[in-house]
């Protein structure tokens, strides 16, 4: 039996449906009563992994490679408040830590 050209053109095959991007988590609110230097240090955490991850992302795989200008620019570039000496510190830690 011959195949029509239109036969050939339309796929038959079933589709997968499109899938959404995952919802982001809830946030939850930080612990009442710690030291002011405990909630500072936890948001010097969470924007040293915002930072080391786009590093990562960026090819930035050795700690070497990640000059304070090179984290600073990059804070610019998403949209991140420049780091201190003390946070790029940390990013170049976590990317260390990352690759071993």
């Amino acid at each position: 039996m011959p195949v029509t050209a239109a036969a050939l053109l339309t796929d038959t095959r079933p589709r997968k449906p499109k899938s959404t991007p995952p919802k982001p988590l809830r946030k939850k609110p930080l612990p009442a009563g710690l030291p002011r230097e405990w909630y500072i240090s936890h948001n010097r955490r969470l924007k040293a992994m915002r930072l080391a991850i786009v590093l990562m992302d960026t090819g930035v795989y050795v700690p070497e490679k990640a000059t304070n200008r090179k984290i600073r620019t990059t804070a610019a570039r998403v949209g991140i408040h420049p780091p201190s000496n003390t946070t790029c510190r940390l990013v170049r830690d976590l990317i260390r830590d990352g690759l071993s």
